[in-house]
């Protein structure tokens, strides 16, 4: 699995969350696996090629809902030794925070 961590913003705007809300349809439309943060939209899929597929997708939706100019960053972690799930990296922080207390 690929998991991307992605922020996509319409510059200008001060409020985003109607844009994020229409990001989010997006995904759910699509059948993605999405962990929504206070900061960025992780996304979980097969290919690299599939998460930017998906993500020119929402960038072009911006301009759709009205921007005049939009900046989207993206960090990919690709792991090809195993099949590992967002959850599965939450986890393993959170069984080490234990093992120190």
């Amino acid at each position: 699995m690929v998991i991307v961590e992605f922020v996509i913003v319409p510059l200008g705007e001060k409020s985003l969350s109607r844009y994020v809300a229409e990001v989010i349809k997006l995904l759910e439309r699509k059948g993605v696996k999405y962990q929504l943060t206070p900061m960025a939209t992780i996304i979980e899929t097969k290919t690299v090629r599939e998460a930017f597929d998906i993500i020119e997708e929402a960038h072009e939706l911006m301009f759709k809902l009205g921007a005049e100019r939009v900046s989207t960053t993206i960090r990919i972690d690709d792991r090809r030794d195993k099949d590992r799930h967002m959850e599965d990296k939450v986890k393993s922080v959170l069984e080490k925070v234990g093992e120190v207390r």
